[in-house]
């Protein structure tokens, strides 16, 4: 089930094809990383689509690798549209580990490869500051493993944040839906 995390309160609106109306969260936080496939990718850079932005890192044992698995099985489903309405956006928490070859092999390795996919990385003053203008948490442990809050928003065509979802154990079909609900607006 999807949580909105953010304005837990907000009013769901009927529309006239009798489904609802995602709610408004506010302005999606501007973001410019470097990529795992070239130059710097902006958030201003993919206006138009409707994105999911979420954050892994590629040392992740256990619930990164499932949520990038997941999500690349989302973005199979929603067909060729999938690069052309619909990008995919992952923001690595471990920005001293994750270079944009290490990001391109995790990509690859699960499936997240296609057009549609971008995987991020910055400085670590940078992946700070939008990890926590999106709501989540990331903090380095003494192991050097990645404790962070799974976080995954959705931003329709416009820029603005509409949905996110928290953890991991989400219904990928109502994602979907979601997703084309906000292409559909």
């Amino acid at each position: 089930m999807a949580w909105l995390v953010a304005s837990l309160s907000a009013p769901t609106l009927a529309v006239a094809n009798g489904g609802t109306r995602l709610p408004v969260l506010g302005p999606a936080p501007a973001f410019a990383l470097e990529s795992s496939k070239g130059p710097r990718v902006a958030l201003k850079d993919l206006r138009g689509k409707v994105l999911l932005v979420t954050f892994v890192f590629t040392t992740c044992s256990d619930s990164c690798p499932t949520l990038t698995a997941t999500l690349a099985e989302v973005g199979r489903s929603l067909g060729r549209d999938f690069g052309t309405r619909y990008a995919f956006v992952a923001i690595s928490v471990d920005p001293l580990n994750d270079t944009p070859a290490r990001l391109r092999t995790y990509a690859s390795a699960l499936g997240a490869d296609a057009p549609g996919w971008f995987f991020l990385t910055g400085s670590p003053v940078e992946i700070s500051e939008v990890v926590g203008l999106y709501g989540a948490y990331a903090k380095k442990a003494d192991n050097g493993s990645v404790d962070h809050l799974f976080l995954t928003s959705l931003i329709d065509r416009a820029g603005r944040l509409r949905v996110q979802y928290l953890g991991t154990r989400f219904d990928p079909r109502e994602m979907r839906q979601d997703l084309q609900r906000l292409s559909r607006e």
